[in-house]
């Protein structure tokens, strides 16, 4: 299969020109440079991952590389040499598995920083490259929330989206347009460059195309990252219900969320609390432990394992384990862990999970122990991320770019040991819409009334 997509306009081939010129960093590679980081894009994935077949198949791989190493030129630059490598990321279709910058968070703060600017908006994307306005970039509120974007600098929306998605990482088309639209800003800027003003048409509006001036705002993705209470958060409501949210499992201080998630259910408690939403729609993981002690054990009702059978690649030697780096092991987890007794704190009211198409790793993790133990109900998006799960991701650096391969060192099987369905697969199907989040946290409170709808 190509890695190209089919012939842009040459409105687009035009743009694409001047915006790698515009933003060409002093450091250029020759071709022999380049071709070493692909084979040790290759080396790296042979080494760290334990199946890449989980994603990908060898041939696909095999043909994709040495078309990459057929396209190396000399004299390009790091975000040239990106553009390219990058598109293996949606054909290596695994979350865990791409290759990206080293610090994009890092790049964007210098960049606004020096003066730069960004796209101006927050976009949603589906997975067909529509593109619509959901706020000002970072968040703020604009009266063009919901509006279609038709072009963008002359070129159609729709076939910028393509050329951006051609070079996004993730499961299926579904998790990367959601990935895209809270990152279209990045993707933007390193592929189209980032221009002082923006000439913006919109759908169904007759009249001409509106000059938007770049923003020095910080996107949306990246703030608050850092503050606790806007990654977890505990609504206690009116009608015995009570919405917790869990944004990441990644939160370097784990005995801050744990005690988080302590005091939630004492309050819950203390409210008479009898319906619980746990919104992880926005959860890329994390860590496996923290809702192994934080949640489950409030509401489970009996033990529970985060996954019933594990394929790893061996990093390093270790002999207490009779374990030899290289190796391909593959086992039974058989650690279990084990609820609250009964006390005051053991929550015995409804769960209901909240997931969409960005819920990744560990929270994948979380929602199929949820839902195999039949702790909770699952509502939200499916067919958009692997139940079957990897993790334990590598950072690999490229030697000559500097640019970074993400692999998995470890596959795990969902805690039924069931491999179907495929697709993390809500018990409750609902969309997410990013103009109106709150729509499925109502629709969840209220899932009791309705009959339940599957994918």
């Amino acid at each position: 299969m190509s890695l190209r997509l089919m012939a842009p306009s040459l409105a687009l081939l035009s743009m694409l020109f001047f915006a790698a010129q515009g933003h060409a960093q002093e450091q250029r590679y020759s071709a022999q440079q380049i071709r070493a980081d692909i084979d040790a894009i290759q080396a790296g994935i042979v080494a760290t991952h334990p199946d890449p077949s989980h994603s990908v198949s060898a041939a696909r791989l095999t043909k994709a590389l040495g078309a990459l190493r057929r396209q190396a030129r000399n004299g390009m630059d790091r975000d040239a040499v990106w553009r390219e490598l990058s598109m293996l990321n949606p054909l290596l279709a695994d979350g865990h598995l791409f290759v990206t910058y080293p610090d994009w968070r890092g790049d964007t703060v210098r960049h606004l920083e020096n003066g730069g600017t960004l796209f101006p908006f927050e976009v949603s994307v589906d997975n067909v490259g529509q593109v619509r306005i959901v706020s000002e970039l970072g968040g703020g509120e604009t009266a063009l929330a919901g509006a279609g974007v038709r072009s963008i600098n002359g070129v159609p929306a729709r076939d910028v989206a393509r050329v951006l998605l051609a070079r996004v990482h993730g499961d299926s088309p579904r998790f990367r347009a959601d990935l895209l639209s809270k990152r279209w800003w990045f993707y933007y800027w390193k592929v189209h460059g980032a221009p002082a003003a923006f000439d913006i048409k919109l759908e169904n509006v007759t009249r001409d195309s509106m000059a938007v001036p770049g923003s020095r705002s910080l996107p949306a993705i990246m703030d608050g990252e850092a503050d606790f209470d806007r990654n977890f958060t505990l609504e206690l409501r009116p009608d015995a219900a009570a919405v917790m949210t869990v944004r990441t499992f990644a939160w370097p201080d784990q005995d801050a969320f744990l005690t988080f998630a302590r005091r939630s259910f004492e309050r819950m408690r203390e409210a008479g609390t009898r319906t619980l939403v746990i919104d992880v729609r926005q959860n890329g993981g994390g860590d496996d432990a923290m809702w192994l002690k934080g949640l489950l054990p409030y509401f489970g009702d009996r033990p529970y394992r985060w996954a019933s059978r594990y394929t790893k690649r061996v990093l390093k030697d270790n002999s207490e384990k009779h374990e030899r780096a290289g190796e391909v092991l593959r086992g039974n987890v058989d650690t279990w862990a084990s609820p609250l007794p009964e006390g005051p704190l053991r929550f015995d009211g409804k769960v209901y999970v909240l997931v969409a198409r960005g819920t990744y790793s560990s929270a994948v993790q979380f929602a199929n122990a949820v839902q195999d133990f039949g702790f909770g109900t699952l509502v939200g998006e499916g067919e958009s991320v692997r139940a079957m799960q990897s993790g334990g991701i590598q950072r690999i650096e490229l030697p000559n770019t500097g640019l970074v391969l993400w692999s998995p060192r470890f596959l795990l099987v969902r805690p039924s040991g069931e491999l179907s369905p495929e697709w993390l697969t809500p018990d409750i199907a609902v969309g997410d819409d990013p103009l109106d989040p709150r729509a499925m946290i109502e629709y969840a409170l209220t899932a009791g009334t309705r009959p339940a709808k599957t994918n």
